[in-house]
This record gives C-alpha cells, structure tokens and sequence, in this order.
C-alpha cells in the first residue's frame, strides 16, 4: 500500500469531522469500488468531447436540473470552465472586466490571453475583514466609459459566502452588450432550496461555472458549466473546453456528477431538512459572548464564517484548537475568522458537535477575559493595486528576486497567493505598495503559508528600460 493510500485511510478511520469540501463530506455516495468501473471511451460510452449518447443525455439531464439551455461536465474543475469562458469570450489582447477578487484561474486565463484587465473591487465589509459583494453601479461605470470591453467576471458567492446582485449586473451588461460570466463555483446547491440565494443561471447570467463538489455530494475534481443565451459563441466554448480538459475524462468523475444532480434533483426534501438543521446551529452561535458569528446581508448561510476579532487568538489558532481538541477540520482560517463549510451531507450529529465546540471554545475564552494579544488586520479584503503592464508582458519579462523590504515601488513578476482561497494577493504586473509588503508580513508572522515568496523575497521585473517610467 502506498504512504498516500495508507495516510488517506486512516483518515478516513479517525474520528476527525469534515467542516470542509468536498460537500459529500465523506459519507454520502454509493459508487463502489471505483476501479471496477474506471473505463475509457468504449463501445456504448459515448466521448465528452464529442458527445451524441450517453454523456449527451446526461448532460442534459443537468440542464434540466439547472434550467439551462446547455451543461458540459467539466472533469479538470472549475478552472478549466473558468479558462475556457475567458477564452473564448475576449480575443487575444482585449479587455476583461474582473473582478479583482476573482480566483487564480480567471488570472490564468487573463495571463494566457494577454488580456488587459480593468478591475471590479469588491466593497470592503469592514466590521469583520472580508469582502462583500459587487456593486451594479461599478458595473455600469466602468462600461460606460470603456467601450471596448469584451466580458464581465465576478464571483458570485464569494468563497465566504457573499452574493452579488447578479441579476442586476446581467441587465447592466446585456445592455452594453457584453456578456456576464459569474464563477458560482461555490453556489451549486443554490437552486435546491429557496433558503439559499437566487443562483446566477436564472439570474440572467450567459456562462455560469459550478463545482458540484464543494458544496454537492460529488467527488472531487467535478464542475459543470452552463451557457444561456446568444451573446456568446457557444461553440467556441466547447472548443476550448477540448484543450483545456483531459482528453481521457473519467468516467468515473462523469458518473460521479451524474449521480450528484440525479440525487439533488429527487431529494429537495433532505435539503429543507439540511437548511432547518442549520438554522438550529446558527441561532445557538448567536449566542456566543468572545466568539461572533459573522452574518452579513446577502450571504449563504451554509458558510459558517466564526470571529475571533478582539480575542488573545486568531482565527489559525481557532482553527488548531478544533482540530487538536475536538477533531474538527474547517475549511479556512486567517487572522481575524475561520471558515466551516456546512451543505446537506451534514447530519443532525455533526451539526451539534461543530455547536457544541464552539460555545465550549466560546466559553473558555470568556472566562479568561483576554484582550487581544497583537493588531489583527483589520481587513482581510483585497487591497487596490495599479497594474503597469499585462500579466502576460510581465509573465515574459526578466526577473529577479527582492527582498520584500526593499520591494516597495518594484513591478511584481509572479503570483502572490494565500491559499485558500486561491485569490491572488498581487498578481505579475502589479506595483507593490507599502501596504502589501506589511499585509504581507503580517500573514507571515501569524504563520500563514504564501505562495509567491521565496525566503522572504519576491520575483519582480527588472529595471529595464522598458519599465523605468513607471518608477519615477
């Protein structure tokens, strides 16, 4: 047995209690031995990249389901769903309306196109660090004054939970003529209970990307896209969906996704079910006294986003002492919250004992009466950056490496990242402002991982000529 196998196991046989995705949280789903049904495109089987039988037919069983007009499985994720939208919506070299809290994969697709981004900025929901949604009036603005924008990306809910008007931003950009695409990776489950937001398929948006496996009881790796209406050149999608998927799909990811929406669709009871098991830990939370229970309007509610603002730990030490103690694995932890990803895989059990760690956390803390031990940032929220150049020109630009103290001015060449979410700090082509750099470092002496710095440093272009007008 390999070490990975073996490690994987004995997870599984542990107690250990998944706050996290994949939504099916390791229990729901009756797929059997998945070697014995791991086949390729035999007699019968059908091919995705050219589907006329069974895969076509599932396909659109999901678009029944979402009440779309066209569904692909995506079998690389998301993020193939997300390159191959951009892709084929704006021509090599145009310009994207994106939204700066957009995921990595958006970046990619924008670095590869060598397109010019013109930024969306999400609004800063300050009491609590996070960003909120997009405003329709930043929408309308900014296409008024450029023309030449060929698409509109937002996220939408955010990896926190937040819902953008996604309705009144299609209006806004049907009426300029350009195409809405709404990365809804999170927001799968929206269209099976009228607890949750309105999703962005009948919102009115043209290309609506899910990941069935966040918030679904689907494996991991498993999305679908969805396409609507005639602003966008459908079969130019599908195009680029072949070069950026697998050309040996899993029929065991294909079966996977079958079965999630079949399940979905034949079972709204158990999400009413879910949605009243979750109201129950939620109203217990409000309660807590050190602890706060982040809610904000136009939030999904199964993102269960917990404070720790004002209190001697932040949100990685939450996040450890659930683990260490009461063997809960949430989703995400950062300075000020930590993140615990609730869907309807979660019995009445789980529920309870993520409620009942919680106020014992809550009540240990109260009784120490601590302040805060250090400044926690006071926002988590994306930060305005100037880009210089494209992510491509960057991308292909001569490097070198800077010690982030001295960074401040330079043009950074790579990603920074904190992961999750996977939403870049500063992206190739950004000037680093004095803020980043202690953002930064801030992350780094709370013990956070980034991805991008090296020792302490980071990869910036160099003073080329090129470049020398940007640093006067």
């Amino acid at each position: 047995m390999s070490e990975l196998l073996d490690s994987l196991k004995t997870y599984a046989d542990s107690d250990c209690l998944p706050m996290h995705m994949p939504g099916h949280k390791r229990r729901m789903g009756e797929m059997g031995n998945p070697f014995f049904i791991d086949i390729t495109e035999i007699d019968g089987f059908d091919d995705l990249h050219n589907a006329k039988g069974i895969l076509k037919e599932a396909q659109q069983r999901a678009a029944n389901v979402y009440h779309s007009e066209e569904t692909h499985y995506l079998i690389n994720g998301s993020t193939a769903g997300v390159l191959s939208a951009v892709s084929a919506l704006v021509s090599f070299g145009g310009k994207i309306l994106l939204a700066r809290n957009s995921h990595k994969s958006a970046y990619h697709a924008a670095l590869l196109r060598g397109l010019k981004i013109h930024y969306l900025y999400p609004q800063s929901i300050e009491k609590w660090g996070i960003n909120g949604e997009i405003l329709p009036s930043d929408v309308d603005n900014i296409l008024q004054k450029e023309p030449d924008i060929e698409a509109v990306m937002l996220t939408s809910p955010t990896y926190d939970g937040v819902v953008s008007e996604v309705r009144e931003i299609a209006k806004i950009a049907h009426h300029y003529g350009v195409p809405l695409i709404v990365d809804a990776a999170h927001g799968a489950h929206f269209p099976f209970s009228s607890y949750f937001p309105e999703d962005a398929v009948s919102a009115g948006a043209d290309v609506v990307i899910h990941s069935l496996h966040k918030t679904l009881p689907s494996l991991t790796q498993t999305a679908i896209l969805h396409l609507n209406g005639n602003r966008i050149d459908k079969e130019k999608i599908r195009n680029y969906l072949s070069i950026y998927q697998t050309s040996s799909p899993s029929y065991v990811l294909m079966a996977s996704i079958d079965t999630c929406i079949k399940w979905a669709a034949e079972h709204r009871d158990a999400f009413e079910s879910f949605c009243k098991r979750l109201d129950g830990l939620l109203d217990s939370l409000r309660k807590m006294h050190s602890l706060t229970l982040i809610e904000v309007p136009r939030m999904d509610a199964t993102k269960v986003l917990i404070s720790v603002q004002g209190l001697s730990i932040n949100g990685l030490e939450l996040a450890k002492i659930l683990r260490t103690t009461y063997h809960i694995e949430v989703e995400m932890a950062c300075s000020s919250y930590l993140c615990a990803i609730t869907t309807v895989a979660d019995r009445e059990e789980d529920l309870h004992r993520l409620q009942t760690a919680l106020l014992s956390i809550d009540k240990s803390l109260s009784k120490t009466k601590t302040k805060a031990k250090k400044p926690i940032l006071k926002t988590e929220s994306v930060l305005p950056a100037k880009s210089v150049c494209t992510l491509l020109e960057a991308n292909e630009a001569e490097k070198e490496l800077c010690p982030l103290s001295d960074a401040k001015g330079r043009i950074s060449g790579d990603f920074v990242t904190l992961y999750p979410p996977g939403i870049p700090l500063l992206a190739p082509g950004e000037m680093v402002s004095k803020e980043m750099i202690l953002r930064i470092f801030s992350y780094q002496q709370d013990g956070f991982t980034l991805y991008g710095i090296h020792a302490d440093s980071l990869k910036v272009l160099k003073r080329e000529r090129e470049w020398e007008r940007y640093f006067a």
